[in-house]
């Protein structure tokens, strides 16, 4: 494994996340919300060369816009669910209506 490999392996993630936000698979959005793991690179890599550098960094901010995106569905996804939660899906009683009429 080298740091080329790496960087393809984490874009084609980035790629895939943000293919899975465009189908709206709203399950998998959400349990990608509850990861809380942090990517570490394994330690037989070393430092990352000089000529990757560029790559890495827009990576980075690729990874920075798709998360960022990621949250904004997550918290919409809970606001959606809030709001359902407060919705009473029962069968609304009939309720007496008055027509104030003089005769």
């Amino acid at each position: 494994m080298d740091w080329t490999s790496v960087l393809t392996h984490l874009e084609g993630e980035v790629v895939a996340a943000e293919q899975t936000m465009a189908q709206g698979r709203v399950e998998e959005i959400e349990s990608w919300g509850r990861r809380a793991e942090d990517w570490v690179p394994p330690s037989s890599l070393g430092s990352l060369p000089d000529d990757l550098r560029d790559r890495a960094a827009k990576l980075l901010q690729h990874q920075l816009a798709v998360a960022e995106e990621l949250v904004e569905r997550i918290m919409q996804s809970q606001r959606q669910r809030d709001l359902a939660a407060r919705m009473s899906y029962a069968p609304s009683r009939p309720t007496a209506a008055f027509v104030d009429r003089g005769l």
